[in-house]
């Protein structure tokens, strides 16, 4: 990877700062009957898109997890068709690093966001385009699987400047 391609994907991932709080919302199928009674977190993504990747080598993914459940939780792991090594990625101190885990807190929420916390994808099986719905499942310590279908969105997308529910 060029120094440029580098740069590129840096400023496409740090465009916007609070996107994931807004836009279109996808519900877990969380199987709450079959877990009736157990205090079992529930989770909820809203928000969720990726920008259109600039080749087949990386793509991030943003989205906000809710946890609607008084027991916090924790995203371990993400999968995909479109890539076989999806990473979860913190940011800290300007600096990315990947991390085993990622906190849910009880009745909060984690942001996935641009210059923040996100989905990485690595070494993609196609590249794409603007319009298409790539799907995703997280998996948790405690709450059933979750599948996501993010919009690929424009890559300068910012979700503040737009009307998008």
């Amino acid at each position: 990877m060029t120094a440029r391609t580098t740069r590129t994907l840096a400023a496409a991932l740090s465009l916007t700062a609070a996107l994931a709080i807004s836009g279109c919302s996808s519900l877990s199928d969380s199987g709450a009957a079959a877990n009736a009674g157990a205090d079992r977190p529930e989770m909820t993504v809203t928000g969720a898109f990726m920008p259109e990747p600039v080749n087949d080598k990386m793509a991030g993914a943003f989205m906000v997890i809710k946890n609607g459940s008084k027991t916090a939780d924790k995203l371990t792991a993400v999968t995909s068709p479109l890539s076989d090594d999806l990473q979860i990625h913190e940011t800290k101190d300007q600096k990315m690093q990947q991390v085993a885990a990622m906190d849910v807190p009880a009745n909060g929420e984690l942001k996935l966001e641009r210059g923040g916390s996100h989905v990485m994808f690595m070494g993609l099986k196609n590249t794409p385009k603007i319009g298409d719905k790539v799907t995703v499942e997280l998996r948790f310590e405690k709450a059933d699987p979750v599948k996501v279908e993010l919009e690929v969105k424009e890559r300068t997308y910012n979700a503040q400047n737009t009307s998008a529910h």
